[in-house]
């Protein structure tokens, strides 16, 4: 999944002794979060450098440094900030009691899609991207990405009991191993259709998906 055009970041309150001249402390983080999330959600992390984060947030590299202890520790605080906006997409969309629980789960697919649309399918998903990037990543990232994921699968798979309690999913189907194989396979449509620049990947995937799990 992408990301929103203009993220909502929690502010951080401010510490004393913040660089004099620059923005207001919490003002700052907001514009350094929002210009990691485009650019890393875009390129990567080994591909981006601190200085075009500063350039594009047009802040000075003493608010950096202020906020974060270096470009890790700004990585990690943009997965929090990624999750935390992700999470209330998929809230928004499964918690819909309107509509049911499969068809929550097709309408999340379809917001992804859209949101991949607006920015021409060169945006990814940012918990995709820095998975791709494991390799290169400093170790603490590995279990921040797992539990990102496995909440994502969570959420999933209540969806999924939920739907298993409707009549809409077979009892033979086991929703935790169902939402783990539904991520997998989404985070794949989102990379290839990243790659391509089309949406076809992920419909591909979502309409064979929903086509295998329903009774």
């Amino acid at each position: 999944m992408t990301m929103p055009d203009s993220p909502s970041v929690v502010p951080e309150k401010p510490r004393r002794g913040r660089p004099r001249g620059t923005p207001d402390a919490s003002e700052a983080r907001q514009k350094l979060i929002r210009a990691g999330l485009v650019h890393l959600t875009e390129r990567g992390y080994s591909s981006v450098g601190v200085d075009e984060i500063l350039k594009a947030a047009g802040v000075p590299k003493g608010s950096f440094y202020h906020h974060f202890r270096g470009k890790a520790d700004f990585g990690l605080a943009l997965v929090a900030a990624y999750n935390a906006y992700f999470t209330e997409l998929l809230d928004r969309a499964f918690l819909n009691e309107g509509r049911a629980p499969l068809d929550r789960l097709r309408v999340f697919t379809e917001k992804a899609e859209e949101g991949m649309a607006r920015h021409g399918f060169r945006r990814g998903c940012l918990v995709g991207n820095l998975g791709q990037e494991m390799g290169a990543l400093p170790d603490e990232f590995r279990a921040a990405l797992t539990c990102v994921l496995e909440d994502w699968q969570a959420r999933t798979a209540r969806l999924l009991r939920e739907a298993q309690a409707q009549g809409t999913l077979s009892p033979d189907h086991d929703p935790e191993a169902l939402a783990e194989v539904f991520w997998i396979g989404w985070e794949g449509a989102v990379l290839r259709a990243k790659l391509e620049l089309r949406p076809e990947p992920l419909r591909r995937f979502a309409t064979t998906f929903f086509r295998l799990i329903e009774t």
